[in-house]
């Protein structure tokens, strides 16, 4: 089985407990207006380019099996080793389950002497839940947890949550108009699929994206406060300030950053409305 991958990263320490190996799936569902990993949405290869360091020396050009057409671009990679200046790349690599598990398992000893283990992000990794669960399969019992928007059906969530010890779900709006305004997609299925991971019994953290004039609203918080309550196995909530630099990657897809909101301007960041509920709350 083959799963789609447009990045590895290891060494990571933001993802879950521990040191950790993150592995980036590629493709995903929704489409954030806020999104640092565009590269991360398309579920085919894509080729980036760092426009702004190119110095037109035409060898990608030459190179080029399509004229260099970017309308016929079919990511193959050609182009890739003739730029002088390594400015191009192919973001999305094939992998089969098995060896991508013999990889990630080469820093087995590393990853279990400091309590972690591998994350699944992306993109959104369960659109690719199966290839995920093959992977998943062949790590020996090494810790696995995943990083999701919670955007898919319910018997893909429940599958991959029962599947792995930690889950990082992201909220981005309770309020649907709001979130198919912003991200694409009702968040209906997440709002369900959320209650599930609250009675799975596994330990689970929420980030959110604070975006100004988007979800920075004490409203929007004291919802997501409320749909937390009680919820036993919630190890804290993280609230993520939005990124300045996210739209730096657009360009070198071919496509431009439209966020609708105004990026200047400094989000919320309301801590005591979940620290008031005894909702362990920090600022990432």
């Amino acid at each position: 089985m083959k799963g789609l991958l447009f990045d590895i990263k290891e060494l990571a320490v933001f993802d879950g407990p521990g040191i950790r190996t993150t592995v980036f799936l590629k493709g995903c569902p929704l489409r954030c207006s806020w999104c640092h990993n565009p590269e991360g949405i398309d579920p085919k290869p894509q080729l980036m380019v760092s426009y702004h360091s190119c110095i037109s020396c035409g060898a990608c050009v030459l190179a080029c099996d399509t004229d260099a057409n970017a309308n016929l671009c079919t990511a193959c990679g050609t182009c890739v080793p003739s730029c002088p200046l390594r400015l191009r790349r192919i973001a999305g690599q094939w992998w089969e389950a098995s060896d991508l598990a013999k990889e990630l398992l080469r820093n087995r000893t590393i990853l279990e002497k400091n309590g972690g283990g591998i994350t699944f992000s992306g993109g959104e990794p369960l659109l690719q839940y199966a290839f995920m669960l093959e992977v998943i399969k062949n790590l020996e019992g090494l810790h696995c947890a995943i990083e999701t928007s919670g955007f898919a059906s319910e018997d893909v969530f429940k599958t991959i949550v029962d599947a792995v010890d930690f889950v990082i779900m992201d909220l981005k709006v309770i309020d649907d108009a709001m979130h198919r305004n912003y991200c694409g997609q009702s968040n209906k299925p997440i709002l369900r699929n959320l209650e599930y991971l609250k009675r799975s019994g596994v330990p689970f953290m929420i980030r959110i994206p604070m975006i100004p004039q988007v979800n920075d609203s004490e409203e929007n918080l004291i919802a997501t406060a409320d749909l937390l309550g009680q919820a036993e196995h919630l190890v804290k909530v993280e609230l993520l300030p939005y990124q300045k630099t996210a739209g730096a990657k657009y360009e070198m897809i071919s496509e431009e950053y439209r966020p609708r909101f105004d990026v200047k301007r400094e989000p919320n960041v309301y801590t005591h409305i979940f620290i008031d509920r005894n909702i362990v709350c920090s600022v990432g």
